[in-house]
């Protein structure tokens, strides 16, 4: 008890093993990654919800996806880089804050995929009653239990690992704050909340990822059987890029849990590679895969940065036109 009450500093590692003098370029690309997720999932908030042409069902969840993307990264990316150049620490509350905040952000990314799927199932498979089953009403409902459900989960891991706070060791081996890393470091036994944390982490990413999985197979077969065959290149084109997408974010989480679960010891580099390749490769890529070849949100933003570009001409005329 008495070493407890002595850990009042969480040191976050980072990359185990990077050497000091990579410290600054190794931050500078963090920086850059996050720049590119702000710039990307920001652009894709604001079309979405400024363009009234885009407030369909599909893009509103777009949206939603986007907002979860740059969240995770502002929770995450700033300490990381302010540890680098700052030799940042934080609290223990601060570290289960972020711990939740992560979670509660992965999770209702797992949930809204599903969503997602949901989505373009009734769209291509059963055209006729979408307008009828996917109102405005109805996604906007759907969105918001996502943000809740996601929430709830989270807030179990919170609850639990506040209960388990560390002794002695206070140094974690990883980028952010998990529910692994939190737990490593309690000196009480943490059996139970491996356990309970792991089956509410297979349900998460097992569910969700069944319902996408049967979804894109049935429309991948629907396009099969009713398209051309240049609509049909096309079509799995865009259903295989979406899985892609798909496979990035729910397999290497599946991975580490299940190794965590069984004992298995991951390198500590592997398993940071890891965590950024299902973290921040999924954030970035999102937006190109899901708005950007998107013909819709295309000429959307091709419309307003010529408008912006106009207007921006005009304003730098008027200034020495009063001037003659």
């Amino acid at each position: 008890m008495a070493n407890q009450s002595e850990v009042k500093q969480i040191i976050l590692v980072g990359f185990p093993g990077l050497k000091e003098e990579f410290y600054a370029p190794v931050s500078l690309v963090m920086l850059l990654i996050y720049i590119g997720s702000l710039s990307a999932n920001g652009t894709v908030i604001t079309l979405i919800t400024m363009k009234k042409q885009l407030h369909k069902p599909m893009y509103i969840i777009i949206a939603n996806l986007a907002m979860a993307d740059l969240l995770f990264d502002t929770i995450t990316l700033p300490k990381l880089i302010a540890k680098y150049w700052f030799g940042a620490t934080m609290t223990f509350p601060e570290c289960l804050l972020q711990m939740f905040l992560v979670h509660f952000l992965n999770t209702a990314d797992s949930y809204i995929f599903m969503l997602m799927a949901i989505d373009r199932y009734f769209a291509i498979c059963k055209p006729l009653r979408y307008p009828l089953i996917f109102t405005g009403r109805v996604v906007a409902v759907s969105c918001c239990t996502c943000w809740v459900v996601a929430s709830s989960t989270a807030l179990t891991a919170l609850v639990m690992n506040s209960q388990a706070p560390p002794c002695g060791y206070n140094r974690i081996n990883t980028i952010m704050c998990t529910n692994i890393a939190v737990t490593a470091l309690a000196c009480k036994d943490v059996s139970i909340i491996k356990k309970t944390t792991f089956v509410f982490a297979m349900f998460i990413q097992f569910v969700p990822l069944s319902f996408i999985t049967l979804s894109y197979i049935t429309i991948i077969n629907i396009i099969r059987l009713s398209a051309s065959s240049d609509t049909w290149r096309k079509a799995f084109y865009t259903c295989t890029t979406h899985l892609f997408a798909v496979t990035v974010h729910y397999a290497p989480r599946v991975l580490v849990y299940t190794a965590n679960e069984v004992g298995l010891v991951l390198n500590a580099d592997v398993n940071v590679f890891v965590l950024c390749l299902y973290s921040y490769v999924p954030h970035i890529s999102n937006p190109i895969i899901y708005c950007l070849r998107n013909k819709d949100i295309k000429q959307t933003f091709m419309s307003s940065a010529a408008k912006f570009l106009y207007l921006r001409g005009k304003n730098n005329v008027l200034p020495n036109t009063v001037t003659k």
